[in-house]
């Protein structure tokens, strides 16, 4: 495994990190002792970057990954939570609520410390609040050393854009902006290196557009989008190759993306993941699935509430 500096944190994290998420059965119903054993081997085995939220299976996330946490020596492992959202349509980014939900996380998870945790999905928060309550909460419980580092996490990149000219951040998660189909994470790269703030990029494969199995009936993505992911999973099928084997090699090899999270409770899935780190990248066929996916590169989909969209309407 190979491990790559986090912004100016100090930080040192694997290229493949575990994304939690899968521990609360947003996927598929997660037996309890196969989502700790997924943990356990995905540390063994060289993740050293573990993320998650009480939003993920509504707390159950959390619940299972502190059990596994219990079997793990918690300095030799990177956490980090979030706060902000707690259901479908359940956002709160107070002072009051991000400081009991930080308490209630640490709980849940059997630590007494984060190394970094994150306001989720601010695009669906109201920015004033965020700015004024819930970057203080983050500032306070800095101070007082329930987390080592804080940031945001968001799927639209004007978002970061905006809020980093706003505040200062240690660290900022992005999804589904890096991968086979999408790689305007790039254009943020500068930003970020001038205010040396650390980069996690997650979903590398597009929240399911990148792998062989049908996608989910939630997915935000426009019918050409899907289509033609697929229609390139059934052709590197075709090639005996596994889309998301190029997606995942694809994610993890640029040095300027410093980990990226992949989520999984199935202890076969996550060494699969890590092995295909090891293997050569069958370039001429990767070359031919970023051709098949021109038409759509960049494409994605709306996110956030109202108020968010007219801020980013604003910026100049």
């Amino acid at each position: 495994m190979e491990y790559r500096q986090l912004g100016k944190t100090g930080l040192s994290v694997s290229t493949l990190s575990f994304g939690a998420s899968s521990l609360g059965s947003v996927f598929r119903e997660v037996n309890e002792k196969e989502g700790i054993k997924t943990v356990r081997t995905a540390v063994d085995n060289g993740i050293n970057y573990i993320d998650v939220s009480p939003y993920y299976g509504l707390t159950k996330a959390e619940t299972v990954l502190g059990k596994a946490i219990l079997e793990l020596k918690r300095d030799e492992i990177i956490l980090s939570s979030k706060a902000g959202r707690y259901g479908s349509d359940d956002f709160d980014f107070s002072y009051n609520k991000i400081m009991t939900s930080v308490e209630e996380s640490l709980s849940r998870l059997n630590t007494d410390y984060l190394d970094m945790l994150f306001l989720h999905d601010i695009e669906f928060g109201d920015y004033n609040q965020i700015i004024e309550e819930g970057i203080l909460a983050l500032q306070e419980l800095k101070k007082t050393g329930k987390i080592r580092f804080y940031g945001v996490s968001a799927l639209p990149l004007p978002v970061f854009t905006k809020i980093i000219k706003d505040v200062p951040l240690d660290v900022i998660l992005s999804y589904c902006h890096y991968s086979l189909n999408d790689t305007s994470l790039l254009d943020l790269i500068p930003l970020l290196e001038k205010n040396g703030v650390g980069l996690i990029n997650a979903s590398p494969l597009s929240m399911g557009l990148l792998n062989d199995r049908p996608v989910a009936d939630w997915h935000p993505a426009d019918m050409e989008i899907i289509k033609l992911c697929k229609e390139t999973a059934v052709y590197c099928k075709g090639r005996g190759e596994d889309i998301a084997k190029l997606a995942i090699q694809f994610s993890t090899s640029n040095p300027q993306i410093p980990t990226t999270l992949v989520s999984t409770a199935s202890e076969t899935n996550i060494l699969k993941n890590i092995s295909w780190l090891k293997e050569s990248i069958n370039e001429e066929l990767m070359e031919e699935v970023r051709r098949r996916l021109a038409p759509i590169h960049n494409r994605t989909w709306p996110s956030g509430n109202k108020e968010y969209h007219q801020r980013i309407s604003q910026i100049g």
